[in-house]
């Protein structure tokens, strides 16, 4: 931290700290502690007894002070639980890695724990020799390890329509980043002795009852795809596709096919259900855009963000994610005065290439109203767009691939709600 920074946070704290005891907030206010406070002058229960033994829980657990923490559904998304989604909380995250058991959900016929030796993976179509892999055959394959975001095309789906649902959590939880191991998909086709003169397309189809397909063009199959079966360093869980999933990075998450089964390689796209009648963008002239893959440049300040309380005026730390299909995040701007005036945030490290990269950046609230926003610029020049800017091109109709600014009101009394600004 350079020494300017240091003065403007000793300043900002030292300021607000005056300003609540000017207005009768005072220190407790701001600290919400001090040296004749219990916690810190008495003995704790846990300072002066035994705790608990060494792997009393053979998997560990989260703390019960974090159980809050939880991925939720939308009542009004779907009723039906087994076609349905569950949202990560963004807004309890830190740095860029999604927990395992906070990674969203999405299910077109539920999940199942398949039994890892009795799943099979099949290459063929237009290929040389039409090969099945075992678990075992593929993980004695060389494997590779790199850490990408999967978002759902629908992700923001909401806010298309002018419905601003509460949270960050609602708004932008359909998103989760984490390190995939697996196998390269190329080195499958190389195996099976695919056509790539004539091959252009690949069909990636799942394993579950609703019989997921998807079309991948086959510059994107060879490029960076990868056949998964661990996600943060242990294998799948069930609701992630175990024991196999496809990993397509920058593309929609109905892409990353779960439970994987199959890969035909042919020579055009395949037109499936979950292709021409779903995850399709009706635009203001009436016509469809099918086959959208990449999952344009985007940002979201996850706090603070709807549903948050401010506490008192003062320093506070805005933070958020950036991302882009196209490639690295090059810059995030952010703005407390519904986009004004912009100030650059500070990109943390890693950046990597179409993964999550975490933004900061200082804040001093002086009591009054403010819009929150951040703008994302990749690594292709690609500049995430305000609302009514997406919706003159692809109008209100839509439900994917929204990728507009978000904005975030404080009032006067602290409380942050979603607001469309612009």
């Amino acid at each position: 931290m350079n020494e300017e920074r240091r003065g403007f946070l000793r300043k900002s704290f030292l300021g607000a700290l005056g300003a609540g005891l000017a207005t009768g907030m005072g220190a407790k206010a701001m600290a919400q502690a001090g040296p004749d406070d219990p916690a810190i002058i008495e003995k704790q229960i846990w300072q002066t007894t035994l705790g608990q033994p060494v792997a009393v829980k053979p998997y560990g657990e989260p703390s019960i002070y974090e159980k809050y923490l939880q991925r939720r559904q939308s009542p009004g998304l779907t009723a039906v639980d087994a076609a349905s989604v569950s949202f990560a909380p963004l807004q309890g995250f830190f740095g860029i890695i999604t927990p395992n058991g906070l990674h969203f959900e999405r299910h077109h016929q539920g999940w199942y724990d398949i039994d890892p030796n009795k799943h099979r993976l099949m290459i063929n179509g237009m290929v040389k020799k039409e090969l099945v892999f075992t678990m075992d055959d593929l993980m004695r394959l060389p494997s590779t390890s790199k850490f990408h975001f999967i978002e759902c095309g629908a992700n923001t789906g909401m806010e298309w329509g002018n419905v601003a649902v509460p949270t960050v959590q609602y708004t932008h939880g359909m998103l989760s980043c984490c390190e995939f191991t697996g196998v390269p998909l190329s080195l499958l086709l190389e195996m099976a002795g695919a056509d790539l003169k004539k091959g252009k397309y690949v069909l990636a189809e799942g394993n579950d009852g609703s019989g997921m397909t998807r079309t991948i063009p086959m510059e994107i199959a060879l490029d960076d795809v990868m056949v998964a079966w661990a996600m943060n360093g242990e294998m799948l869980r069930p609701e992630n596709g175990y024991p196999l999933r496809l990993v397509v990075p920058g593309v929609q998450g109905v892409s990353w096919v779960k439970w994987l089964r199959r890969i035909e390689v042919g020579d055009k796209p395949y037109g499936t259900k979950d292709e021409a009648v779903h995850y399709i963008d009706l635009m203001p002239d009436g016509t469809h855009r099918q086959y959208t893959t990449v999952q344009e440049v985007k940002s979201v300040i996850t706090t603070p963000s709807g549903g948050q309380q401010l506490l008192t005026t003062g320093f506070y730390n805005i933070s958020g994610l950036a991302w882009s299909g196209r490639g690295k995040i090059q810059r995030v701007d952010v703005s407390v005065d519904g986009g004004r005036n912009w100030s650059q945030a500070r990109l943390e490290s890693p950046i990597m290439d179409k993964c999550l990269t975490r933004f900061n950046i200082d804040w001093v609230w002086d009591g009054k109203p403010a819009i929150l926003q951040s703008r994302a610029v990749d690594s292709t020049g690609h500049i995430q767009p305000m609302i009514n800017a997406l919706r003159e091109v692809r109008g209100t109709r839509s439900i994917y691939h929204n990728n507009a600014i978000q904005s975030w009101k404080v009032d006067t009394n602290g409380e942050v709600s979603n607001v469309q600004v612009g």
